[in-house]
């Protein structure tokens, strides 16, 4: 039977899902929207950089180019850097670019024949006698439709964009009433800098939001139109920043990213051992995350603009809330070019807008939506089957149903990269396409449906544990070398990569941990 591989976006996921099924000898056709490879880094504000520290966001076989000497490089440089990542490997004659998924279809086996099945895929193998996909791609230039097929489809569509989260507002208290300009973050993220730039200059913009991209606006704001035409914020609570990714001089990888870390925290699927450890241990991991929260009540005037967050920073850091501050932002909040209201709720009126609990409206010429996206209904929207949807979204109060983070228990010949989040997107995805990868060749067995549905639960039931009311998605930041020591297993490798047990249990692990499982067995 053929064996033909289909992968949809470009961005980091993507060009690494191209990367490693070429290595086993696939030839995968990679399809892309856009005009070139990034993904979410083509469409970023100029003053956007890379939230992690470079040696923490890099492919393991390909560093970055010595000539990049920032610590944080600019979306610019991380573009370049994954521009040069697929020019390396040859990857650009298997993109196919302008040209956008509308839908996948699985046609083969009914619905309720695979609600039968035991294994996945009917034979939990990657590559099934009868089903395929249909993959229906429209050319944005043209807009013609052609209907492709393959026998496997890895979707790299990111969470990130494409579908924006609007707001809801009371009648008669939405953008058509006033008489500004009103565009979400991701709409002003695409435009050109210079365009950019004009739309901002000399005028008063409100931000709504509070997570990173808001922030990293509303500096951009201050900095065009400085005291003169102060940039507004509104938000409903504060996060966690940090200036940079250290505590006390001590890099952050320290903290969270080695083994011993990672005893502090319960595991799911850990022994009883482990478990009593992490128990024991549990004081010292408050104890830290104290130390890291008066740090940063130190080193920023939180409390002064009243920024300190509701949450503790293990929540954060289990929820991925955390992030890097833009450059200069309480420098700006000082002189007065950025001004925070707190609110619950808002409306729209021809001056601007209504704030809850305020009796003047904020007049206002452009406002920002910095609302987050609506990354499950973009996932849910590509499958053409009502069934398949259900599947994708089958509970408000679970994140999308993963085994490894990877394979969907009740979705056939499909497999989903960059979903779950971590500390470095980037090294986790490269982890999963590897360990997909050597699943494409035969080399891993997956279990039962029904056990990959009892594993999933019991990571999902871990990240609630530890994010509790602000548990929102999937994230694995806190248990990161506990997931890839799963999938080295599954692979049939070494999990542990240090030389030595001080080095295993105290040295931060990052990618080039983890170069060239793709070549084991």
């Amino acid at each position: 039977m053929e064996r033909r591989v289909a992968i949809i976006g470009a961005g980091t996921s993507g060009l690494l899902a191209c990367k490693y099924t070429l290595e086993k000898g696939f030839n995968p056709v990679v399809f892309e929207a856009e005009e070139g490879v990034g993904g979410l880094w083509r469409q970023t504000t100029e003053s956007t950089k890379l939230q992690n520290k470079k040696l923490t966001y890099q492919f393991s076989d390909f560093p970055w180019h010595s000539s990049v000497k920032e610590e944080n490089p600019s979306s610019q440089q991380v573009l370049h850097y994954l521009n040069s990542f697929a020019q390396n490997f040859s990857l650009f004659s298997y993109i196919r670019f302008n040209s956008k998924v509308i839908d996948v279809e699985y046609v083969g086996e009914s619905s309720e024949e695979m609600e039968t099945w035991e294994l996945w895929g009917g034979n939990g193998k990657p590559f099934s006698s009868k089903g395929t996909w249909h993959i229906t791609v429209q050319h944005t230039k043209n807009f013609s439709r052609k209907v492709y097929e393959a026998e496997f489809v890895i979707l790299c569509i990111g969470k990130y964009s494409g579908v924006p989260n609007i707001p809801l507002f009371p009648p008669g208290q939405g953008p058509e009433v006033f008489k500004g300009k009103v565009l979400h973050s991701m709409n002003y993220s695409a435009l050109d800098n210079k365009i950019a730039a004009e739309l901002i200059k000399d005028k008063r913009v409100t931000v709504i939001g509070s997570q990173k991209s808001a922030i990293d606006i509303a500096t951009e704001c201050a900095h065009a139109n400085g005291v003169k035409y102060p940039c507004t914020m509104i938000q409903r609570s504060a996060h966690w920043f940090f200036p940079e990714l250290n505590i006390l001089g001590i890099d952050i990888e320290y903290f969270y990213a080695n083994r011993f870390a990672e005893l502090l925290v319960h595991k799911p699927g850990e022994s009883f051992l482990l478990s009593l450890v992490a128990t024991l241990l549990s004081p010292l991991r408050w104890g830290l995350a104290k130390v890291a929260e008066s740090y940063l009540r130190w080193r920023l005037p939180m409390k002064k603009y009243g920024l300190v967050p509701s949450y503790s920073i293990l929540q954060g850091i289990s929820s991925c809330r955390i992030g890097v501050l833009a450059e200069n932002f309480y420098d700006k909040l000082k002189e007065g070019s950025i001004l925070i209201k707190k609110s619950q709720s808002f409306g729209f009126c021809k001056e601007g807008l209504l704030i809850n609990g305020e009796a003047k409206p904020l007049e206002t010429d452009i406002v920002i939506l910095a609302t987050g996206y609506k990354g499950d209904e973009k996932l849910q929207s590509i499958f053409k089957s009502h069934v398949f949807q259900k599947y994708i979204i089958g509970s408000k109060s679970s994140s999308v149903p993963l085994y490894r983070q990877i394979i969907h228990p009740r979705i056939p010949q499909l497999a989903i990269i960059g979903y779950a989040e971590s500390l470095s997107n980037l090294y986790s995805s490269e982890m999963r396409c590897q360990w997909l990868a050597h699943f494409l060749d035969g080399n891993i067995e997956l279990p039962t449906i029904t056990e990959m549905e009892k594993d999933v639960k019991v990571w999902d039931d871990n990240m609630k544990l530890h994010a509790g009311e602000y548990y929102w998605k999937s994230c694995i930041a806190n248990c990161g070398i506990w997931y890839n020591d799963q999938l080295c297993k599954d692979i049939g490798c070494n999990h542990r990569r240090k030389k030595g047990l001080f080095a295993e249990l105290f040295e931060p692990y990052g990618p080039k941990d983890y170069v060239g499982l793709s070549h084991k067995r």
